[in-house]
């Protein structure tokens, strides 16, 4: 009778052993999985910036050459785009 009454207990604490251990290892893979999610992409590189940049100055240059914009709204506006007051 003792020893079933051993083995019953040793198979009750491995149990709850072994429940135990499979929870703080789901939280662990939780928050692993977690911390290694991809990160965000890029806002903008700064190759992005440089190009539409280039491609407004260049869309100005065109405006102003065909007579829609004037010198003045042209050196205003590419100052605007570069980021320049002069």
């Amino acid at each position: 009778m003792r020893l079933l009454r051993t083995a019953a207990r040793t198979a009750v604490i491995a149990g709850t052993a072994s429940r135990v251990h499979n929870r703080v290892a789901a939280r662990q893979q939780g928050a692993w999985a977690a911390s290694t999610t991809a990160p965000p992409p890029p806002a903008a590189s700064a190759g992005d910036e440089r190009s539409a940049a280039l491609r407004q100055l260049r869309e100005l240059g065109e405006l102003r050459d065909s007579g829609v914009l004037t010198e003045a709204e042209f050196e205003a506006e590419k100052a605007k785009i570069l980021g320049t007051t002069d």
